[in-house]
Protein backbone atom coordinates (compact mmCIF):
# COMPACT_ATOMS: atom_id res chain seq x y z
CA UNK A 1 0.00 0.00 0.00
CA UNK A 2 2.78 2.60 0.58
CA UNK A 3 4.28 1.80 -2.48
CA UNK A 4 0.88 2.64 -4.29
CA UNK A 5 0.43 5.94 -2.37
CA UNK A 6 4.03 7.28 -3.17
CA UNK A 7 3.08 6.41 -6.92
CA UNK A 8 0.01 8.34 -6.45
CA UNK A 9 1.90 10.90 -4.74
CA UNK A 10 4.27 11.07 -7.38
CA UNK A 11 1.31 11.11 -9.77
CA UNK A 12 -0.50 14.39 -8.13
CA UNK A 13 2.93 16.29 -8.32
CA UNK A 14 3.15 15.55 -11.87
CA UNK A 15 -0.68 16.52 -13.02
CA UNK A 16 -0.11 19.63 -10.67
CA UNK A 17 3.14 20.93 -12.40
CA UNK A 18 1.27 20.07 -16.37
CA UNK A 19 -1.34 22.51 -15.08
CA UNK A 20 -3.92 20.16 -13.47
CA UNK A 21 -5.46 21.72 -10.56
CA UNK A 22 -8.86 19.61 -9.54
CA UNK A 23 -9.81 15.91 -10.77
CA UNK A 24 -12.96 14.44 -9.72
CA UNK A 25 -13.59 11.76 -7.70
CA UNK A 26 -16.82 8.89 -7.12
CA UNK A 27 -18.20 8.25 -3.48
CA UNK A 28 -17.99 5.04 -4.18
CA UNK A 29 -13.86 5.93 -4.33
CA UNK A 30 -14.07 7.85 -0.77
CA UNK A 31 -15.52 4.74 0.56
CA UNK A 32 -13.08 2.60 -0.87
CA UNK A 33 -10.46 4.75 0.64
CA UNK A 34 -12.51 4.73 3.94
CA UNK A 35 -12.40 1.06 4.08
CA UNK A 36 -8.92 0.33 3.29
CA UNK A 37 -7.99 2.71 6.01
CA UNK A 38 -10.47 0.81 8.62
CA UNK A 39 -8.78 -2.65 7.12
CA UNK A 40 -5.43 -1.47 8.67
CA UNK A 41 -6.81 -0.14 11.93
CA UNK A 42 -3.64 -0.83 14.34
CA UNK A 43 -0.88 0.30 11.92
CA UNK A 44 -2.88 3.44 10.93
CA UNK A 45 -5.01 5.94 12.56
CA UNK A 46 -9.14 5.86 11.37
CA UNK A 47 -9.22 8.40 8.94
CA UNK A 48 -11.39 11.88 9.61
CA UNK A 49 -14.45 12.37 7.32
CA UNK A 50 -13.64 13.44 3.78
CA UNK A 51 -15.35 16.53 2.43
CA UNK A 52 -17.03 16.81 -0.56
CA UNK A 53 -14.61 19.49 -1.70
CA UNK A 54 -12.11 16.69 -1.07
CA UNK A 55 -11.76 17.02 -5.40
CA UNK A 56 -9.25 19.49 -5.51
CA UNK A 57 -6.73 17.14 -3.75
CA UNK A 58 -7.59 13.88 -4.58
CA UNK A 59 -6.09 11.72 -8.00
CA UNK A 60 -7.97 8.50 -9.24
CA UNK A 61 -6.42 6.21 -11.61
CA UNK A 62 -8.15 3.30 -13.50
CA UNK A 63 -9.23 0.60 -11.09
CA UNK A 64 -8.52 -0.61 -9.04
CA UNK A 65 -8.76 3.15 -7.59
CA UNK A 66 -5.81 4.34 -5.66
CA UNK A 67 -6.00 7.59 -4.04
CA UNK A 68 -4.41 10.48 -1.53
CA UNK A 69 -6.74 13.08 -0.01
CA UNK A 70 -5.41 15.97 2.56
CA UNK A 71 -4.95 13.73 5.48
CA UNK A 72 -2.15 11.88 3.27
CA UNK A 73 0.54 12.05 6.15
CA UNK A 74 -1.98 10.00 8.30
CA UNK A 75 -2.14 6.89 6.00
CA UNK A 76 1.57 7.54 5.05
CA UNK A 77 2.31 5.76 8.42
CA UNK A 78 1.75 2.43 7.18
CA UNK A 79 4.17 -0.46 7.61
CA UNK A 80 6.42 -0.26 4.52
CA UNK A 81 5.44 -3.02 2.01
CA UNK A 82 8.46 -5.05 0.34
CA UNK A 83 8.26 -3.97 -3.05
CA UNK A 84 8.01 -6.87 -5.67
CA UNK A 85 10.96 -4.06 -7.89
CA UNK A 86 14.45 -5.60 -8.72
CA UNK A 87 17.34 -2.65 -7.46
CA UNK A 88 18.35 -0.20 -10.36
CA UNK A 89 22.39 -0.35 -10.66
CA UNK A 90 24.82 2.46 -12.57
CA UNK A 91 24.19 2.22 -16.34
CA UNK A 92 26.96 0.45 -18.21
CA UNK A 93 29.03 1.11 -20.70
CA UNK A 94 28.17 -0.52 -24.34
CA UNK A 95 29.15 0.04 -28.11
CA UNK A 96 28.27 0.44 -31.45
CA UNK A 97 29.05 -1.05 -34.20
CA UNK A 98 30.42 1.17 -37.76
CA UNK A 99 27.96 0.93 -40.36
CA UNK A 100 25.14 2.98 -41.37
CA UNK A 101 22.23 4.20 -39.72
CA UNK A 102 19.58 1.58 -39.92
CA UNK A 103 22.52 -0.98 -38.76
CA UNK A 104 23.81 0.96 -36.26
CA UNK A 105 19.77 1.49 -34.94
CA UNK A 106 19.67 -2.34 -35.56
CA UNK A 107 22.68 -3.12 -33.08
CA UNK A 108 21.44 -0.45 -30.23
CA UNK A 109 18.14 -1.78 -30.14
CA UNK A 110 19.16 -5.62 -29.74
CA UNK A 111 21.38 -4.15 -27.36
CA UNK A 112 18.28 -2.67 -25.19
CA UNK A 113 15.73 -5.39 -25.68
CA UNK A 114 18.47 -7.88 -24.57
CA UNK A 115 19.61 -5.69 -21.83
CA UNK A 116 19.24 -7.98 -18.60
CA UNK A 117 18.21 -4.97 -16.67
CA UNK A 118 15.36 -4.05 -18.39
CA UNK A 119 14.34 -7.64 -19.00
CA UNK A 120 14.48 -8.12 -15.15
CA UNK A 121 11.48 -4.75 -14.77
CA UNK A 122 9.30 -6.35 -17.24
CA UNK A 123 6.16 -8.47 -16.16
CA UNK A 124 5.93 -11.73 -17.55
CA UNK A 125 3.97 -11.52 -21.35
CA UNK A 126 4.99 -8.11 -21.38
CA UNK A 127 8.20 -6.24 -23.51
CA UNK A 128 10.65 -3.77 -23.18
CA UNK A 129 9.93 -0.44 -25.55
CA UNK A 130 12.19 1.20 -27.95
CA UNK A 131 12.10 3.95 -30.29
CA UNK A 132 9.92 3.71 -33.99
CA UNK A 133 10.63 6.40 -36.95
CA UNK A 134 12.39 7.61 -39.37
CA UNK A 135 16.21 7.59 -39.38
CA UNK A 136 15.99 10.62 -41.55
CA UNK A 137 13.70 12.34 -38.98
CA UNK A 138 14.14 16.04 -38.44
CA UNK A 139 11.93 16.53 -35.47
CA UNK A 140 12.62 13.55 -32.10
CA UNK A 141 9.69 13.23 -29.53
CA UNK A 142 10.79 12.19 -26.31
CA UNK A 143 8.61 10.75 -23.06
CA UNK A 144 8.85 9.47 -20.11
CA UNK A 145 8.30 5.80 -20.06
CA UNK A 146 6.19 2.93 -21.55
CA UNK A 147 2.20 2.36 -20.21
CA UNK A 148 -0.20 -0.30 -20.31
CA UNK A 149 -0.79 -0.15 -24.09
CA UNK A 150 3.33 0.19 -25.25
CA UNK A 151 4.71 -2.45 -23.02
CA UNK A 152 2.15 -4.82 -24.63
CA UNK A 153 2.69 -3.66 -28.27
CA UNK A 154 6.46 -2.88 -27.43
CA UNK A 155 6.61 0.91 -29.13
CA UNK A 156 6.05 3.82 -28.12
CA UNK A 157 2.59 6.10 -27.65
CA UNK A 158 0.74 3.84 -29.31
CA UNK A 159 -2.47 4.43 -26.41
CA UNK A 160 -4.75 7.18 -26.52
CA UNK A 161 -1.64 9.68 -25.68
CA UNK A 162 -0.13 8.24 -28.52
CA UNK A 163 -3.09 8.66 -30.75
CA UNK A 164 -3.41 12.30 -30.21
CA UNK A 165 0.82 12.38 -30.86
CA UNK A 166 -0.63 11.17 -33.89
CA UNK A 167 -2.77 13.69 -34.83
CA UNK A 168 -0.56 16.68 -33.35
CA UNK A 169 2.08 15.49 -35.96
CA UNK A 170 -0.36 15.18 -38.46
CA UNK A 171 -1.73 18.80 -38.31
CA UNK A 172 2.38 19.76 -38.48
CA UNK A 173 1.75 18.55 -42.22
CA UNK A 174 3.80 15.15 -41.29
CA UNK A 175 2.95 11.39 -40.52
CA UNK A 176 4.20 9.49 -37.68
CA UNK A 177 6.58 7.32 -40.09
CA UNK A 178 8.48 11.02 -40.76
CA UNK A 179 9.39 11.90 -36.92
CA UNK A 180 11.30 9.87 -34.71
CA UNK A 181 9.37 8.69 -30.96
CA UNK A 182 11.03 7.39 -28.01
CA UNK A 183 11.05 7.44 -24.51
CA UNK A 184 14.08 7.91 -22.02
CA UNK A 185 12.44 4.72 -20.02
CA UNK A 186 12.70 1.41 -21.89
CA UNK A 187 10.28 -0.67 -19.87
CA UNK A 188 6.84 0.56 -17.80
CA UNK A 189 7.57 1.65 -14.50
CA UNK A 190 6.83 -0.98 -12.01
CA UNK A 191 3.18 -0.95 -9.22
CA UNK A 192 1.71 -3.86 -7.48
CA UNK A 193 -0.21 -5.83 -9.11
CA UNK A 194 -3.79 -7.18 -8.25
CA UNK A 195 -4.76 -10.79 -7.45
CA UNK A 196 -4.74 -11.17 -11.27
CA UNK A 197 -1.35 -9.85 -11.49
CA UNK A 198 -2.31 -7.12 -13.25
CA UNK A 199 -0.70 -3.73 -12.85
CA UNK A 200 -3.47 -1.13 -12.72
CA UNK A 201 -2.15 2.81 -12.94
CA UNK A 202 1.29 4.43 -13.95
CA UNK A 203 3.78 6.25 -12.11
CA UNK A 204 6.13 8.36 -13.30
CA UNK A 205 9.65 6.86 -13.10
CA UNK A 206 12.24 7.22 -10.78
CA UNK A 207 15.49 9.42 -11.12
CA UNK A 208 17.50 6.36 -10.95
CA UNK A 209 15.45 4.04 -13.39
CA UNK A 210 15.57 7.27 -16.08
CA UNK A 211 19.42 7.70 -15.12
CA UNK A 212 19.61 3.73 -16.20
CA UNK A 213 18.08 4.11 -19.69
CA UNK A 214 19.45 7.85 -20.31
CA UNK A 215 22.31 6.20 -22.35
CA UNK A 216 20.06 4.47 -24.39
CA UNK A 217 18.16 7.16 -25.88
CA UNK A 218 21.35 9.12 -26.17
CA UNK A 219 22.58 6.54 -28.40
CA UNK A 220 19.16 6.95 -30.69
CA UNK A 221 19.75 10.58 -30.85
CA UNK A 222 23.18 9.97 -32.46
CA UNK A 223 22.48 7.51 -34.70
CA UNK A 224 18.96 9.09 -35.85
CA UNK A 225 20.85 12.46 -35.66
CA UNK A 226 17.27 14.70 -35.73
CA UNK A 227 17.54 18.38 -36.20
CA UNK A 228 15.79 18.81 -33.30
CA UNK A 229 13.91 17.08 -29.85
CA UNK A 230 10.73 17.77 -28.25
CA UNK A 231 10.04 16.74 -24.61
CA UNK A 232 6.76 15.60 -23.88
CA UNK A 233 5.56 16.54 -20.70
CA UNK A 234 6.97 17.48 -16.91
CA UNK A 235 9.30 13.85 -16.01
CA UNK A 236 10.56 13.58 -19.37
CA UNK A 237 11.64 17.38 -19.23
CA UNK A 238 13.13 16.71 -15.87
CA UNK A 239 14.72 13.54 -17.25
CA UNK A 240 16.56 15.54 -20.28
CA UNK A 241 17.39 18.44 -18.00
CA UNK A 242 17.89 17.46 -14.58
CA UNK A 243 15.91 16.68 -11.85
CA UNK A 244 15.35 19.91 -9.65
CA UNK A 245 15.62 21.86 -12.45
CA UNK A 246 12.59 23.51 -12.13
CA UNK A 247 9.45 22.99 -10.51
CA UNK A 248 6.68 23.57 -12.81
CA UNK A 249 6.61 22.92 -16.44
CA UNK A 250 5.37 26.43 -16.77
CA UNK A 251 9.06 27.80 -15.80
CA UNK A 252 10.59 25.57 -19.00
CA UNK A 253 7.59 25.56 -21.29
CA UNK A 254 7.69 27.09 -24.82
CA UNK A 255 11.67 27.86 -24.40
CA UNK A 256 14.49 26.20 -25.89
CA UNK A 257 16.79 24.79 -24.19
CA UNK A 258 19.39 21.76 -25.23
CA UNK A 259 20.26 18.33 -24.89
CA UNK A 260 23.00 16.12 -26.28
CA UNK A 261 23.67 19.10 -28.25
CA UNK A 262 20.30 19.32 -29.47
CA UNK A 263 17.90 22.21 -29.74
CA UNK A 264 15.22 21.14 -27.48
CA UNK A 265 11.41 22.46 -27.02
CA UNK A 266 9.40 21.39 -24.03
CA UNK A 267 5.74 21.16 -23.97
CA UNK A 268 3.36 19.55 -22.33
CA UNK A 269 2.47 15.95 -22.37
CA UNK A 270 -0.39 14.74 -25.11
CA UNK A 271 -2.28 13.23 -21.83
CA UNK A 272 -2.37 17.03 -20.96
CA UNK A 273 -4.94 17.47 -23.51
CA UNK A 274 -6.72 14.33 -23.11
CA UNK A 275 -7.85 15.74 -19.45
CA UNK A 276 -8.00 19.48 -20.78
CA UNK A 277 -10.54 19.73 -23.57
CA UNK A 278 -10.20 23.13 -23.88
CA UNK A 279 -8.90 25.18 -26.95
CA UNK A 280 -6.78 27.36 -24.54
CA UNK A 281 -5.01 23.99 -23.56
CA UNK A 282 -4.94 22.98 -26.79
CA UNK A 283 -3.04 26.06 -28.37
CA UNK A 284 -0.79 26.44 -25.65
CA UNK A 285 1.31 23.32 -26.84
CA UNK A 286 -0.10 24.32 -30.65
CA UNK A 287 2.48 27.37 -29.93
CA UNK A 288 5.29 25.33 -29.25
CA UNK A 289 4.78 22.97 -32.00
CA UNK A 290 5.01 25.90 -34.40
CA UNK A 291 8.03 27.03 -33.09
CA UNK A 292 8.90 23.23 -33.43
CA UNK A 293 7.68 23.62 -37.01
CA UNK A 294 9.90 27.06 -37.89
CA UNK A 295 13.34 25.32 -36.93
CA UNK A 296 12.72 22.73 -38.36
CA UNK A 297 12.31 24.95 -41.66
CA UNK A 298 8.57 23.18 -42.21
CA UNK A 299 6.27 25.11 -43.91
CA UNK A 300 3.20 27.09 -42.15
CA UNK A 301 0.18 28.06 -43.57
CA UNK A 302 -2.34 30.69 -42.39
CA UNK A 303 -4.81 27.84 -41.59
CA UNK A 304 -1.84 26.37 -39.72
CA UNK A 305 -0.95 29.37 -37.31
CA UNK A 306 -4.86 29.63 -36.68
CA UNK A 307 -5.11 26.30 -35.06
CA UNK A 308 -7.54 26.98 -31.84
CA UNK A 309 -7.53 30.42 -31.55
CA UNK A 310 -10.65 31.47 -29.64
CA UNK A 311 -12.39 33.65 -32.47
CA UNK A 312 -15.40 33.55 -30.62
Amino acid sequence: MRTSLQAIAAELKRLKASGVKTLPVSEESVQRLRRAVEARKGQVPAAPPVPAAVQSTVSVLREPVAYVFEQKERVFQAKPVAADVAPIPEPKPFSLPAGDKTARWNALRAVVLEDPVCKAHVRPGKQVVFGVGSMEAKIMFVGEAPGADEEVQGEPFVGPAGQLLNRMIGGMGLKRSDVYIGNIMNWRPEMPLDARGVQYGNRPPSEQEMAYCLPYLKAQIEVVNPDLLVALGSTAAQGLLGFGTFKALGEVRGRWREFAGKPLMITYHPSYILRNQSNRSKRMIWEDLLQVMERAGLAISEKQRGFFLDRS
